[in-house]
């Protein structure tokens, strides 16, 4: 089990650890910088941390001492704009795609037999490639050429982004990525094509003709099954659906309460019939239902589920638990999440039961184990 977790906060990272009985807040760093995203790199310890400062931009630190230092790298610069290119108006905002970088939005390791290489996803929707963690990036042209990527609608913001890299244990070249609002999108040669898996994906924001369009699919987190890595989940706008064939064809899970909404998904590293949801109500509201905080399990590929209370707040708790907010260790028993209140919980009985480990930090966006 993993005996170490990292919180990225609006103000700052923070690192739990677990003592003898309880975990707790051990350190901080970045104290009142907005802390995106954080990822651990099992293969050499490397931690990664995205900030976003705002008018002074994305920056990326790295720390090879297990976060006691954090020199800046390289952040991932997309390429000028080729002479005499116009940019295609999107039919939602009609607003070009800017080739700028916005954020910094996922960050996944290589395969095993890929030492240096790493992936950063970002808006507005440019995957980048580094074969040295992260001294240098380079743009995946093949995907951001594909003629579908300028047809991929925003976000809660207004620019698509790449959010989930999902990297094949058993064979690095083949990688699967999560787009909102873009679908999933799959390469098998590392890159240098790709193509779009979302059949069976139900979009009901959009007119009939098109809500079954994979291009139009609001993936809010896409997860892979490290043990089976044929079986995906997704936790999409709309719903919550279930792949068993590597993201080829997708089902749908529709009776699930309170709800089907919410943006996490953890899958259980070894038995793909195990994967956890923090649900919330959709669009206007996206906040606990009945103000109750509350984590849906399923054990059986999803054709039931378990509502688990045990520890959590179950009286006005408006705690939203964003796409990166969950996760699971290499066990399958240790849990943790944070909320946009401040407040994390930890698992360790694969979510029957959770302790408040603080309920004062900023703004949670990202929870992260250290995984071996």
């Amino acid at each position: 089990m993993s005996n170490r977790c990292y919180v990225a906060t609006r103000k700052g990272l923070f690192t739990l650890d677990r003592g003898i009985s309880k975990w707790s807040v051990s350190h901080a760093t970045f104290v009142g910088d907005n802390v995106t995203l954080v990822m651990h790199d099992p293969r050499n310890g490397d931690l990664f941390a995205a900030l976003n400062h705002g008018h002074f931009g994305i920056k990326l630190h790295r720390s090879r001492d297990g976060g006691e230092t954090w020199p800046e790298i390289a952040v991932p610069a997309y390429p000028p704009i080729p002479e005499g290119y116009v940019p295609k108006p999107h039919p939602f905002t009609g607003k070009a795609i800017d080739w700028a970088l916005k954020l910094i939005w996922g960050l996944a390791p290589g395969g095993s037999d890929e030492p240096g290489v790493v992936w950063c996803g970002t808006m507005p929707g440019g995957l980048f490639k580094s074969s040295d963690s992260g001294e240098s990036w380079e743009l995946n042209r093949p995907l951001w050429d594909h003629p579908k990527r300028e047809d991929w609608g925003p976000n809660g913001a207004e620019h698509p982004g790449i959010h989930s890299i999902c990297v094949d244990p058993r064979d690095s070249r083949h990688v699967s990525i999560g787009v909102s609002t873009g679908g999933v999108w799959i390469t098998r040669d590392g890159g240098e094509s790709w193509g779009q898996m979302g059949g069976g994906m139900r979009a009901d924001y959009f007119p009939p003709e098109q809500m079954h369009d994979p291009n139009v699919q609001d993936v809010h987190c896409l997860a892979q099954c490290e043990g089976n890595p044929e079986m995906f989940w997704v936790q999409h706008h709309n719903g919550i659906f279930r792949s068993t064939d590597g993201a080829a064809s997708w089902t749908e899970i529709t009776d699930v309460k309170p709800s089907v909404f919410g943006f996490p998904v953890a899958v259980h590293p070894k038995n793909p019939n195990t994967a956890w949801f923090v649900p919330s109500t959709k669009d206007e509201k996206r906040c606990p239902t009945d103000g109750r905080v509350v984590v849906n399990r399923t054990s059986d590929g999803g054709k039931s589920f378990e509502t688990l209370r045990r520890g959590l707040p179950q009286e006005w708790a408006y705690d939203l638990v964003y796409r990166h907010g969950l996760d699971v260790d290499a066990s399958g028993d240790r849990l943790a999440f944070g909320s946009t209140t401040g407040s994390v919980w930890i698992s360790e009985d694969s979510g029957d039961s959770w302790q408040t480990v603080s309920s004062n930090l900023p703004p949670v966006y990202a929870v992260r184990f250290v995984k071996e």
